[in-house]
């Protein structure tokens, strides 16, 4: 049979194949990868199917656009257990996957909390409980004083930061404050010490939220959750995975 393709004129070099999209096959070889010391590895993995839907299908931001202002915003608040979010950054070109293996070494960007000065793509440095949710009010608000009102924030916490009260006062805020371009993430591993009536969700609705509840292993029930319309007021999506052993 005759070979059709054609060759490259001469002079002129073949063009380089496109690099291959990230799958979320590859997750656990990244993961794999990272054999430092992880103190929080239910942490990492609880995350994951989140992280990624996010990243692979939501975030409007990519390693070309981690400096334009109109970009989205992504705060881990959960960065006690930052593996699977390090494997979601390498997977989609943060930064080399040749950095995965030197996690939590003395001279590795890739620390057992993330940095933002030296995880690319990392909006904060995280992972005392309690911060990521007030980071990402004042982010919003922030944002709004600058005019940028198409930016979506994003804030994934875990449900036992809840027990901490900043942010109940972040809460309590945003939903009366009509914070729409903020998103809260909670991944719901039972870790939580307290807990309210009709579940998590209902603590963000009767502050004014729209909150769900979803299945966090399930990437298409994750995407509709995370797209749900909520005109003049924050998201927030209860993400339920295996409780924490």
């Amino acid at each position: 049979m005759t070979n059709t393709t054609a060759a490259p004129a001469p002079g002129r070099q073949a063009a380089p194949a496109p690099a291959p999209s990230p799958a979320f096959r590859d997750l656990p070889r990244l993961i794999a990868l990272m054999t430092g010391a992880e103190k929080h590895a239910p942490a990492a993995h609880s995350t994951l199917d989140a992280l990624w839907v996010l990243y692979d299908r939501v975030l409007r931001v990519t390693p070309d656009t981690v400096d334009d202002p109109e970009r989205d915003r992504f705060l881990l608040s959960k960065g006690h257990g930052p593996m699977a979010y390090y494997a979601v950054l390498a997977a989609h070109g943060f930064f080399d996957q040749a950095l995965l293996p030197g996690f939590g070494s003395y001279d590795s960007p890739l620390g057992h909390h993330p940095d933002r000065l030296l995880v690319p793509g990392a909006e904060i440095g995280s992972g005392s409980l309690g911060h990521g949710l007030p980071l990402a009010v004042g982010t919003v608000l922030g944002l709004r004083a600058q005019g940028l009102t198409d930016p979506r924030v994003w804030v994934l916490i875990g449900d036992a930061e809840l027990d901490e009260g900043s942010n109940h006062e972040a809460i309590a805020h945003a939903g009366p404050a009509g914070l729409e371009q903020l998103h809260t993430l909670v991944i719901d591993n039972a870790s939580a010490t307290h807990g309210w009536p009709g579940g998590i969700a209902s603590r963000f609705a009767s502050a004014g939220w729209e909150a769900v509840t979803v299945d966090g292993r399930d990437h298409e029930a994750l995407h509709q959750a995370f797209t749900t319309p909520h005109p003049g007021r924050p998201l927030a999506v209860v993400a339920r995975v295996e409780p924490k052993n």
